[in-house]
């Protein structure tokens, strides 16, 4: 039985603060190597009972608090996240990322995680492959899945944990996603209640997951109505204001009773091209959006959309990650939910 007295150097002498203290000095203190102490904090390795309780009374009297880079290398963790944000989006689409990176950040600073966004083309995988390679991260998550999405099958891949803030089939996917066709389902279907047959979707690109869960939506809630599904009526593609003018002006120019738009940056054109033509709204036209955000909230008349909880989704895709970094077998799809809000652009 080993005696502590003034002088022990299992404890500091009177008077003396220790700040800041580190495995050296916890190593000098107690003469055992710098190994022993990792060994006894991170749990892993050879080392006597006996000591291993020297070195953990020692560090608990001290207020010890291992450094993220030392915790890390003791458990072979870098205590970082990696975020891939596309390169293809509009202006339009900031604040739906900012508010996804807003809950990551919230959910990974929680668990002394940081952030290392990456944005990158969605067909190119060769900074995902430069920080996999280089092992600088423990797990992914990405910000938006493609209908042919490389990054996502470059995961699946590998061991490495990886979660989708939308849906994919690529093998090991945890998927976080918003309850899109059924949002854009129950919008379609409202207007469609309303006598409204001539709905022109209008939306973008035809290669993102969302698009393609929207346009699902919208064709169910027709057959569920017990209407044809009218094809001729829906324009994907339209993110270029170039093409989408030259579009409107057909689709005017043939009569049409309601504009969907897939997002709040295409409501936003379709409304100043209606505006320009000088058409009301809703007494013409009416005008609805499958997304909303701020850039929707100022205009006037107020427009009928469908609000999804940007920071939600990121702090959940957050959580599930860090579930499996941690060993568990979390969910393999969480959709979340959604909020029709009804504005007079449909009245």
């Amino acid at each position: 039985m080993t005696c502590c007295g003034p002088d022990s150097p299992s404890r500091p002498r009177e008077g003396r603060v220790l700040k800041n203290i580190t495995i050296a000095d916890v190593a000098e203190a107690l003469g055992v190597s710098k190994t022993t102490v990792s060994r006894a904090i991170s749990g892993k390795g050879r080392i006597g009972k006996e000591t291993r309780e020297r070195v953990l009374a020692y560090i608990e009297e001290n207020n010890y608090k291992p450094s993220i880079i030392a915790k890390g290398l003791a458990q072979s963790k870098t205590y970082n996240i990696g975020v891939m944000m596309p390169t293809e989006y509009h202006i339009a689409d900031l604040p739906f990322f900012q508010s996804c990176l807003f809950g990551i950040q919230e959910v990974a600073a929680g668990e002394n995680y940081d952030i290392l966004l990456s944005i990158s083309p969605p067909g190119d995988t060769e900074q995902l492959k430069r920080i996999l390679s280089n092992r600088k991260v423990d797990g992914v998550i990405l910000m938006r899945t493609f209908v042919k999405d490389l990054q996502a099958e470059l995961l699946g891949e590998t061991e490495i944990p990886f979660v989708t803030i939308g849906t994919t089939d690529a093998q090991g996917a945890l998927q976080v996603d918003s309850d899109h066709k059924n949002a854009c389902r129950e919008l379609t279907a409202y207007l469609l209640n309303k006598n409204l047959r001539k709905l022109v979707l209008v939306g973008g690109d035809k290669r993102h997951v969302v698009t393609q869960k929207r346009l699902q939506g919208y064709r169910e809630a027709f057959l569920e109505c017990g209407l044809p599904v009218p094809d001729n009526l829906v324009f994907l593609n339209m993110e270029q204001p170039d093409v989408l003018e030259q579009k409107l002006e057909q689709i005017l120019a043939q009569g049409v009773e309601v504009i969907l738009c897939m997002d709040d940056m295409l409501c936003g054109r379709v409304l100043k091209k209606l505006r320009t033509k000088k058409i009301p709204v809703p007494q013409q036209v009416k005008v609805a959006s499958f997304y909303h955000s701020t850039i929707l909230e100022q205009n006037v008349p107020s427009v009928t959309s469908l609000s999804f909880d940007g920071k939600e989704l990121g702090q959940t895709a957050c959580r599930r990650l860090m579930e499996q970094i941690e060993g568990k077998t979390p969910e393999r799809v969480t959709i979340l939910g959604y909020e029709l809000v009804l504005g007079d652009s449909t009245e």
